[in-house]
C-alpha cells in the first residue's frame, strides 16, 4: 500500500510548531516529505497551518492550533530499524537518535536491553515521543514506524482489553505478537501487556501496560485520524468508538480508554490541500465548525460552493 492510501493516520496537535517540527521530522528519517501545508482560517484557535507529511512510508497529519494539549509519552512512535531489510540500520539508528536526542528528553537511554541491542525511547524537542529498536531481523516484518500505545493509571493492565476492542471493531484487523510481564515485575502485575502489536485497516500499532507512576495519560495531542470512503462507514465508527459525549466535536470523539481519534471522509485530504482555493478551504472549515460528527454531503456542497 501506498503510504497516502492508509486508512488511520496519526494526527499531532502543535501550539504553533507544525510547519518547523514536519520539516525536522523530514531531515531526521529517510525517505520522507512534506506533502502539503495549507492555513485554516478563523477557526477558534485563530489561523492554523495544517500540514501533511510522510515519514519512512507513514503518513503523518499535523496542525498548529493553540497551546490546548501537550504531548507525553502516552502514544509514542516505535521506530524499527532492521538489518534485514537496510545493512545500515545498525548506523541508522544511531544517527536518527542523535538528530532527535537534540534539545529532547531520554526517557530510555540508548543502550543494550535484553530484547535488543540497540534501543531507546526520547521524547524530542517539540515533546513526540520516539522508541527507536534496532529490530531482530528473524521477525515477521513490521513497517519503519508504528503508533504506539500506552495504558497507564486507571488504564493500567487494560491493553489486552483495548487491543480486542479495536479488533473487533475496525476491519483487516489482526493480532500480531504478544509479551506478558513475568513475576516480579511490580508495580507491573503478571500476565498485563509488556508488549504487543496489531493491526487495524492494514496499519500496524502496538501496545503495552505500564503501572508505574507517569502522572500522564491519553489526551488530544496525539489523535489517530480514520479516513472513511463512505457516511455509512463514518457513522459506524463514531458510534462504535465514542464514549464521552462532550469530546465530540468536528470529526473528534474519545473512545472508553481516553484514546482521540477524527473520523473523517477520505476526500476531505483533497478538500483541505494545496489542490484546493483558500475559498474552498474557508467554506469547508466553516461547515465543519458547528459539526459533531461529520456529513459529507455537506462539506462536499460547502466545497463545490
Amino acid at each position: 500500500m501506498t503510504s497516502n492510501s492508509k486508512n488511520i493516520v496519526p494526527h499531532l496537535w502543535f501550539d504553533k510548531e507544525a510547519k518547523e517540527a514536519a520539516a525536522f521530522y523530514t531531515s531526521v528519517f529517510p525517505d520522507s516529505q512534506v506533502c502539503s501545508e495549507i492555513v485554516v482560517k478563523d477557526t477558534p484557535s485563530g489561523d492554523c497551518d495544517l500540514v501533511s507529511f510522510d515519514l519512512w512510508g507513514q503518513r503523518f497529519m499535523s496542525i498548529s492550533a493553540g497551546p490546548y494539549f501537550s504531548f507525553n509519552p502516552s502514544i509514542s512512535f516505535m521506530v524499527n530499524f532492521d538489518p534485514a531489510r537496510d545493512e545500515h540500520a545498525s548506523k541508522r539508528i544511531e544517527e536518527v537518535w542523535e538528530k532527535l536526542s537534540d534539545g529532547g528528553q531520554v526517557l530510555m537511554p540508548f543502550d543494550a536491553y535484553p530484547f535488543s541491542e540497540k534501543y531507546g525511547w526520547i521524547q524530542d524537542k517539540y515533546g513526540v515521543s520516539w522508541q527507536l529498536i534496532l529490530t531482530n531481523p528473524e521477525g515477521e516484518e513490521r513497517p519503519p514506524i508504528l503508533p504506539s500505545m500506552m495504558f497507564t493509571g486507571e488504564n493500567a493492565g487494560k491493553a489486552e482489553e483495548a487491543v480486542q476492542c479495536y479488533l473487533s471493531i475496525f476491519k483487516d484487523s489482526k493480532e500480531g505478537v504478544s509479551a506478558k510481564y513475568p513475576a516480579g515485575m511490580e508495580p507491573n502485575q503478571e500476565g498485563t501487556v509488556m508488549f504487543s502489536d496489531f493491526m487495524l485497516e492494514n496499519v500496524w500499532l502496538t501496545a503495552m501496560d505500564s503501572a508505574l507512576e507517569h502522572g500522564f495519560q491519553f489526551n488530544e495531542a496525539v489523535s489517530l485520524l480514520v479516513n472513511c470512503d463512505t457516511q455509512e462507514e463514518i457513522d459506524y465508527y463514531f458510534e462504535q468508538l465514542s464514549a464521552v459525549p462532550e469530546a465530540e466535536q468536528c470529526g473528534w470523539l474519545k473512545d472508553k480508554y481516553g484514546v482521540s481519534w477524527q473520523i473523517v471522509p477520505k476526500d476531505l485530504d483533497e478538500m483541505m490541500s494545496e489542490h484546493a482555493t483558500q475559498e474552498q478551504i474557508d467554506r469547508v472549515n466553516q461547515a465543519m465548525m458547528p459539526m459533531k460528527k461529520l456529513d459529507m454531503k455537506t462539506l462536499r456542497k460547502a466545497y463545490e460552493g
